[in-house]
């Protein structure tokens, strides 16, 4: 890892929360990203900005803006360790009690949403994580591709509810929690680590919190995107079988989850993607324990997820068949 620009290091006193920006090109919306995270007030923050391998002239753009600031750091990474991984070491280089991170073609509705979202953490002890709303940055319409939590509660979009997960574009995460759960997988790489890290916090006692009044406006950028016909599936697909097998699930168990995604894979082109996730989430699964939910871990899940999500047909339906839209 390389210091670009920026502070050495933060704050060597307390502070409320450390915000956490990936950076991989888009450097127009990943400077305006910094700058909404550098404007929020009302808490003692410190924004790190993590490289994973932009081109020089867009580095440079990032270098100037946090240049000569105390309460910016940019980094580079040696190499593009995905989404895991890149907040995986940003997080490890502050010591704010809350992590918050903030996609890079993102930014903070208003000036204090993160102390908002500080004070709600504070206010109950039990909160691992909370989710932001995700609104689409154009017109402030909900981003129903930053959907994480069951279709059944789009209509609370606006309030609060306790979920199985949390959105990676907008959040914030009791860093007691992230030491206790082990921060995300890196190996998962791209997709799924918030459900994965939610999933082991839940499991430990904690809550996992949607905060419909935290708003994060989303630029939905198709730079430097995975394509959903190609690798972005393949992770998808990869990652969720890996999950739920360290989760405790069977091979046998997931047949019908297997059976939707290679139905899904060859109606929309990609089958040699949906099988290669397949066997790339075996081989993976072998290497770690499966530890199966508590009973405990299980309770809360079936009240705050499944619950919302109707018969097993329903669930299939909307989660499997549906995770991609369809060709023509």
């Amino acid at each position: 890892m390389q210091h670009i620009a920026g502070a050495t290091a933060p704050p060597a006193q307390d502070y409320d929360a450390d915000v956490v920006i990936l950076a991989l090109d888009r450097a127009e919306e990943t400077v305006q990203a910094i700058a909404s995270a550098l404007a929020q007030r009302g808490v003692a923050r410190h924004v790190f900005v993590v490289d994973q391998g932009s081109r020089p002239e867009n580095l440079a753009k990032l270098a100037a803006s946090v240049a000569g600031r105390a309460d910016a750091t940019l980094v580079r990474l040696e190499h593009n360790r995905g989404v895991a991984g890149g907040r995986n070491r940003g997080s490890a280089l502050g010591h704010g009690r809350i992590i918050a991170a903030l996609d890079n073609d993102a930014e903070f509705a208003d000036a204090d949403t993160l102390a908002r979202a500080v004070a709600a953490l504070d206010a109950a002890p039990d909160i691992a994580a909370l989710g932001f709303r995700i609104v689409i940055f154009a017109d402030g319409s909900d981003d129903l591709s930053s959907w994480g939590y069951p279709q059944s509660l789009l209509a609370r979009a606006g309030e609060a509810f306790d979920a199985a997960t949390f959105v990676g574009a907008g959040h914030a995460i009791r860093r007691a929690a992230w030491d206790d759960a082990g921060g995300y997988d890196d190996a998962l790489f791209f997709c799924w680590e918030e459900f994965d890290f939610s999933l082991r916090a839940i499991a430990r006692g904690w809550r996992v919190r949607y905060q419909g009044d935290l708003v994060i406006r989303h630029k939905v950028s198709p730079e430097r995107r995975f394509a959903w016909s190609g690798t972005r599936w393949f992770y998808f697909v990869r990652n969720r079988l890996y999950i739920e097998r360290k989760a405790g699930r069977t091979w046998p168990a997931l047949a019908p989850r297997i059976g939707g995604y290679l139905l899904r894979g060859a109606r929309n082109g990609v089958p040699v993607q949906t099988l290669r996730a397949i066997g790339a989430a075996r081989r993976m699964a072998r290497r770690v324990p499966a530890v199966p939910l508590p009973p405990r871990a299980r309770a809360y899940l079936a009240a705050n997820d499944a619950a919302h999500r109707g018969s097993l047909l329903t669930r299939l339906r909307r989660e499997v068949l549906a995770a991609l839209p369809g060709r023509a």
